[in-house]
């Protein structure tokens, strides 16, 4: 479930490739006038050049494993999920109570990002890192133990929410550092990492729980999260300083923004159908006639077409446009689920939606930071990533409820027709949630390129005559061809403007 940007480190100018050359007269003007030595330093570290490659790789290959052994292992909690449901493991215990652990987990990994980010730049990456391996140990160890269901509520569900959200946002930033003409594969193959823990662990946990018991399995999953974790860990370097990362907890004037607000209800609906689909899919086939063992393959085909496809989301999106495909794939992941889950009822049917749907389901997760950045300024990513988790934490807290809710124990075959209906409805208002936000983006970028020709066509009058026509303050030039006025930022939100930018054949 990473992400291909990351959510705390920011360069300390604007990116190369969005800013135009820069006449050398103007830029020896500015130099001579503006050399701080606050501007020296703040050139230096924006200069910085990555390496692209080298150590690198192995930073890429920590990733990897701690995102395996993080929401990889979290992702496994579909099988845990259907054992529960089956063998009423806690009793008095009902579904509802079992679907908010699962929840807890990201709602709290979500919830502990900013403060994460900010011990960051207290103490550093690798003490924030280390602290998530405890925090995930301390939780799987505990797990075992527990007797009671508000002991595993705390362990499995707060505790280890908890040290998800350190791994996830100390070492989501550093892949990032290290590369640049490459960056796409590298996040690619970070974000590949979850998806195929969790087809690891749903199938370990769902073949070591009948042969050696729920607490084995946590005591198994504790170790083996402890030792790839920590040195995992302490083999990534972060490049903060030679990047010039700075920390900001929050950007709040982004809520008064109408395409942030859609960007966050993308978020939102998308994560109501994602957790129903990651924890639901697992119990759907019990409740079809599949066995245990079977419905923990489903789980696990389900991680792997997350692990498959999040690579190709990735590398799609910087050929085809990050807002095209990030909307695209989220009504394509609806219409898979109205389409072909609602029909599912055998093996092989069941297996072929959880794969296919599995390379759509968390494209989330896979453009959050790409799409975001494409909406606001990249200095103001790190505080609205974090206004964004904080956002998700109540419909990553409340999703599997809902599925369970939902579900109709009175009809034999179609007990999770209500939840699949639901999961597709809310993929497919995302979807449109995102749409809306591409139209704005064409308009607005239609909008800056009219407005850089009218400053390039002002700056080449000013070089000529030294003088500002005021028939150029009105749109008319000397040769009394008027203009195209530059469209206002509220304009951009006309019904009849964002519609046909909407349709507009763009990349964005």
């Amino acid at each position: 479930m990473t992400d291909n940007t990351p959510i705390d480190i920011i360069h300390s100018r604007d990116h190369d490739g969005d800013i135009a050359p820069e006449d050398s007269s103007k830029k020896e003007h500015r130099n001579s006038v503006e050399r701080t030595p606050a501007t020296i330093q703040h050139d230096k570290l924006g200069d910085d050049v990555p390496p692209d490659g080298g150590y690198g790789w192995v930073c890429v290959a920590s990733v990897f494993w701690i995102n395996a052994h993080t929401w990889g292992i979290n992702s496994s909690y579909g099988v845990f999920l259907a054992h529960y449901l089956t063998n009423d493991v806690f009793p008095n215990t009902s579904p509802l109570m079992y679907a908010f652990t699962g929840g807890l987990s990201i709602s709290c990994a979500l919830l502990i990002a900013p403060l994460a980010t900010y011990l960051i730049h207290l103490f550093g990456t690798r003490a924030v890192l280390n602290l998530g391996v405890f925090f995930e140990t301390l939780s799987l160890i505990g797990s075992s133990f527990v007797t009671q269901r508000w002991q595993l509520f705390l362990s499995q569900g707060v505790c280890f929410g908890f040290g998800m959200g350190f791994l996830f946002v100390g070492s989501v930033g550093i892949t990032p550092q290290w590369f640049s003409r490459r960056r796409g594969l590298a996040m690619g193959i970070n974000a590949a990492g979850s998806g195929l823990g969790g087809m690891m662990y749903s199938l370990a946990v769902g073949a070591i729980i009948p042969r050696l018991g729920l607490s084995w399995a946590f005591r198994i999953l504790g170790i083996l999260a402890c030792v790839v974790n920590l040195v995992c860990a302490n083999l990534l370097r972060d490049r903060n300083k030679a990047v010039g990362s700075r920390y900001k907890a929050f950007h709040l004037p982004l809520l008064k923004r109408p395409e942030f607000l859609l960007f966050l209800g993308w978020g939102v609906l998308t994560m109501l159908g994602y957790v129903a689909i990651l924890f639901s899919l697992s119990n759907f086939a019990t409740s079809v006639g599949l066995s245990p063992h079977q419905s923990s393959i489903i789980s696990a085909l389900l991680n792997l077409g997350q692990g498959l496809g999040r690579p190709f989301v990735g590398m799609f999106s910087d050929k085809l446009g990050r807002i095209n495909i990030a909307t695209f794939l989220t009504f394509l992941c609806g219409v898979f689920c109205l389409l072909i889950w609602t029909f599912a009822r055998s093996m092989g049917l069941v297996s072929f939606f959880a794969v296919l749907v599995g390379t759509v389901a968390g494209t989330y997760w896979a453009t959050v930071a790409p799409v975001l950045a494409e909406i606001i300024d990249l200095r103001d990513l790190p505080g609205g990533l974090s206004i964004t988790w904080i956002v998700l934490v109540p419909p990553t807290t409340v999703a599997e409820p809902i599925a369970l809710l939902l579900r109709n124990n009175r009809s034999e075959d179609y007990v999770y027709l209500h939840v699949q209906i639901f999961t597709g409805l809310m993929y497919i208002a995302a979807a449109v949630c995102l749409w809306l936000v591409r139209g704005w983006k064409v308009g607005d970028n239609i909008r800056v390129k009219q407005e850089m020709a009218a400053a390039a066509a002002t700056g080449s009058e000013e070089k000529e005559t030294g003088l500002v026509q005021k028939s150029e303050r009105a749109g008319i030039s000397d040769s009394g061809v008027h203009c195209s006025p530059v469209p206002t930022k509220k304009a951009l939100w006309y019904p009849h403007a964002l519609l046909r930018s909407m349709v507009a054949a763009r990349k964005v």
